[in-house]
């Protein structure tokens, strides 16, 4: 039978630990650093003024640190006791729910990362989802899930911060979902769910020991792959293709078709923003602590810096298919250029650098005109272009 994370995973009382926790170390000692170097720049400009040591500024630092160490104390044994609660099992489970379901993939998104070392209960783990569960990457359980699995499999890996349900965006607005609509044609879908605060590489390798053992143990033998990712979910593709290309058996000489919606091939303009507005405010000391919160991002956002480039080829024999959108209806526009989908601009998506060079010769590309970053998670233009990618063309 499946596992459930639902049943064993993190409750509330961990995720009430960790706010605690934040609250301590971005509110409270934020708020503290900035208090105290905008006072004490007030205090140094009247003693250049009244030519004598500011007696009553003294008398302010002392009695605010006071007060910051007792509030960051009683967080911290609030964060502590609801930890050891945690540890009982006790609580309601925060996967129980797509709203727990949807703060945790937040959260692991923004320091997942840290989490793994300081806080594994509330980490994810790469798996297979089903009906909000993991799903074990057993022969029987997945025959069990997978009643009518097909030879055709297509995997489903989405972005930053988001969770395998993100996929069922607009699904009352457009009646269907890509997952749905390749079931109706000999697909089996597969969602998969990620710790998308982790590096590129570390996720790559996961998803490389994840696909082998689902080819492995999937119920009928497997004639063809095709992966779908979304944002971020297309470079952890890429990078588990590189991995697994190298080693045998390959699970990468079945997958015929990669699509990519929106990824950032060559990286995302916010989390360079974020970079630099993290050393930006990390010069002034009444900015730095709002600096340092911007420097807790996980690695997973760092590696949207930069995407992935040259080092991490494409499979020779698969096709790339490369999804890009944009706000204006054309992508040449000078809004659609500079803002793209609002995270991802058109060359970023398409692997094309401002020189010329394309990270996937020949790849078939696409734009959606009038839409942002996550219209793409179900968008009629992109269902067309699936149907005729993966319904319409032979296997590998």
């Amino acid at each position: 039978m499946p596992t459930t994370r639902g049943t064993t995973g993190p409750t509330y009382l961990d995720a009430l630990s960790l706010l605690s926790e934040v609250a301590d170390e971005l509110v409270v000692r934020s708020a503290r650093d900035t208090h105290l170097a905008v006072a004490d720049r007030v205090h140094r400009v009247a003693s250049r003024v009244t030519g004598a040591r500011s007696t009553p500024g003294l008398l302010h630092r002392g009695i605010a640190h006071a007060v910051y160490s007792g509030l960051s104390a009683g967080l911290r044994a609030a964060s502590y006791g609801l930890d050891k609660a945690a540890a009982t099992g006790v609580g309601p489970r925060l996967e129980a729910t797509p709203r727990g379901r949807f703060v945790s993939s937040a959260v692991n998104g923004l320091i997942g990362d840290r989490l793994v070392q300081e806080r594994p209960r509330l980490a994810i783990a790469m798996g297979v989802r089903h009906d909000g569960r993991d799903v074990a990457l057993e022969r029987d359980a997945l025959a069990t899930v997978f009643p009518h699995a097909t030879e055709r499999l297509v995997v489903f890996l989405h972005g930053l911060c988001e969770t395998e349900s993100y996929w069922n965006k607009g699904r009352a607005v457009h009646g269907t979902t890509y997952g749905e609509m390749l079931s109706e044609r000999g697909w089996t879908p597969v969602f998969l769910r990620v710790n998308t605060g982790l590096g590129l590489r570390a996720n790559g390798v996961e998803l490389a020991a994840l696909m082998q053992r689902l080819v492995d143990e999937w119920p009928v033998e497997v004639g063809r792959i095709s992966l779908v990712g979304h944002s971020m979910g297309g470079l952890i593709i890429r990078a588990a293709g590189a991995v697994a290309h190298a080693v045998e058996p390959r699970w990468t000489d079945l997958v015929s078709d990669v699509v990519t919606l929106g990824t950032p091939h060559l990286g995302a303009p916010i989390a360079r923003g974020i970079g630099h507005g993290s050393r930006g405010l990390g010069r002034i000391p009444e900015t730095a602590a709002f600096g340092r919160i911007l420097d807790l991002r996980s690695l997973g956002v760092h590696d949207l810096v930069a995407g992935l480039a040259e080092d991490v080829p494409p499979l020779p024999h698969a096709r790339y298919r490369l999804v890009a959108a944009t706000l204006t209806a054309r992508p040449r526009h000078p809004v659609g250029h500079v803002v793209g989908d609002l995270l991802v601009r058109v060359p970023s998506a398409y692997g094309r650098d401002p020189y010329g060079a394309e990270l996937f010769p020949g790849a078939e590309v696409l734009h959606v005109g009038r839409a942002d970053h996550f219209d793409l998670l179900n968008h009629p233009e992109v269902h067309r272009a699936l149907q005729g990618w993966l319904c319409e063309t032979a296997g590998p």
